[in-house]
Formats: structure tokens, sequence, C-alpha cells
């Protein structure tokens, strides 16, 4: 599986982004964003499951940040909202494998094989 991520910039507080992610090839049972702020570690932001419900978020952005999929482009997308500069990070798609993941594994990095290169999002305040 490659995925390909796209959508980040710049922004001033309050202001909004929506990433985008497109998967070539494999089969996976979800997608996840993760991010990473410098000298942090990363961190789980939303995923989502590939087939039928189960949409999953981090307590930081819930109620700002909207994770959804398109089956038929193969395409998870993240819409953030009322961004703040806490929300300053380089994000991360990544794809789990066939396998399915229990829900409270979802947050987990390990249980997502397949990663995409990270875009940068950085808030001003």
């Amino acid at each position: 599986v490659q995925l390909q991520a796209s959508g980040g910039g710049l922004v001033h507080a309050g202001g909004s982004l929506r990433l985008s992610c497109v998967a070539s090839g494999g089969t996976f049972s979800s997608m996840g964003w993760f991010r990473q702020a410098p000298g942090e570690e990363r961190e789980f932001v939303a995923a989502i499951r590939w087939r039928g419900g189960g949409i999953y978020y981090a307590d930081s952005v819930k109620g700002r940040f909207t994770i959804s999929r398109d089956n038929a482009k193969k395409t998870v997308h993240l819409q953030m909202t009322s961004l703040k500069p806490e929300d300053t990070a380089v994000y991360y798609c990544a794809a789990a494998g066939s396998t399915y993941i229990i829900a409270s594994e979802t947050q987990a990095p390990h249980n997502y094989p397949y990663w995409g290169r990270g875009t940068q999002v950085t808030v001003s305040s």
C-alpha cells in the first residue's frame, strides 16, 4: 500500500485546512491520521474503518476535526477547523493491514504498517 498525503499549509488560528490521502495498491481495514510536533512523539489524531462504521478521534481534536473517506477513490480526508497553534505538526496518513483492528487499538501507531510522507501544518497565533 502506498499513501500520498496533501493539503498542509500555513493558516492563522481559528482557520481551517483539509488534508487528503490517496491510497494505491493492497487492501487495508482502516486508515488514520497521526501528527508529530518537533521534539514530540507521534500522536494519534483520527481513524476510520474502510468498511462499515467506526470513526475515532483523539480527545484534543474532537468537535474540530472530521475524518471521512471516499471508497471509490481510495481517499481519506481530514477536515480541520478552529485550528490552534498547538495543532502545528507534521501530519501523516497511515493504513492498517487487512487485519481488523479492535477499537481500543486504533490509536496505536504500531497497528499501521503503511505510512505516507508527512505534510506540514502550521497554525500561527
